[in-house]
């Protein structure tokens, strides 16, 4: 028997039909959205599904086509077809930490704790941080955690004015942008990153619960406060295939529009 009463399939609209196709992609897409069909689970087998919605096998895989084509699912030759772990949406145009982003939308962060140590600051961490060579500063190590799962490898490097306290705060459960602000006192001004991609170490497979050589996204960030002096420098690990990363991009500088729009109005 149908999933659907075919009385009424013949059309949502009187004059606006819906293939019978699209309401079977909506109908799994919806359970894929509600869980009932998690992350990877594998889905019925078209036989299964013909009987399951009463139709053909060729109304079956026009479905799954439609749902393979928004990236919900994806097939392997001889195995089914799997759910795809859908990516979570981080939008990098605004300077925010990845606790302060995630509990936006919802979702439970936390941060478990590597390490903490002094140490002498080398070439590249001083001139990052503007410090003479050999300065001590603070190494921070952390896993991020989203929904429970590990989804980054942080780390941090902090000068020592501004390390010294936050070591003492809530490195768990606290963003270090939250903290530099309420801790520290800074007004933060902008982040300048760098973004490539790289294979998957050892350490990191065994940080992120990943396969050694597997595709991970590298973010290289140093944040300066609003004098342009540099309160952090940092490399950010994040697992390849979880997130969908979202900007906004403007076609002119913010000085170059407003001389363009000072431009026009001495022209009217």
């Amino acid at each position: 028997m149908s999933l659907f009463n075919k009385s009424s399939d013949q059309a949502t609209d009187a004059t606006v039909p819906m293939p019978l196709f699209v309401k079977i992609a909506s109908d799994i897409r919806e359970r894929i959205l509600d869980n009932t069909y998690a992350a990877h689970d594998r889905l019925p087998s078209e036989a299964a599904l013909m009987k399951l919605y009463g139709v053909s096998r060729v109304t079956v895989r026009q479905a799954l086509s439609v749902l393979q084509h928004d990236s919900l699912i994806f097939k392997i030759n001889g195995k089914g077809t799997f759910v795809s772990k859908q990516k979570t949406s981080l939008d990098v145009s605004q300077l925010r930490g990845f606790g302060e982003a995630m509990s936006g939308q919802g979702y439970e962060t936390f941060s478990r704790v590597v390490e903490v140590v002094t140490k002498r600051a080398s070439e590249k961490i001083a001139e990052q941080l503007n410090l003479p060579p050999g300065v001590e500063v603070t190494r921070l190590e952390r896993i991020r955690y989203l929904n429970r799962e590990p989804i980054s490898l942080d780390i941090t490097y902090i000068p020592p004015w501004a390390g010294e306290r936050i070591v003492r705060a809530d490195l768990e459960r606290r963003d270090l942008i939250v903290l530099l602000e309420n801790v520290c006192g800074l007004t933060l001004e902008q982040a300048q990153v760098n973004v490539d991609s790289q294979i998957c170490d050892q350490l990191l497979a065994d940080s992120l619960g990943i396969k050694v050589g597997e595709p991970i996204l590298h973010i290289e960030r140093r944040i300066v406060d609003t004098q342009g002096a540099p309160v952090l420098y940092e490399n950010l690990f994040y697992r390849g295939e979880s997130f969908r990363y979202s900007f906004i991009i403007s076609r002119f500088h913010e000085t170059e529009r407003n001389a363009t729009k000072h431009g026009e109005s001495e022209h009217v």
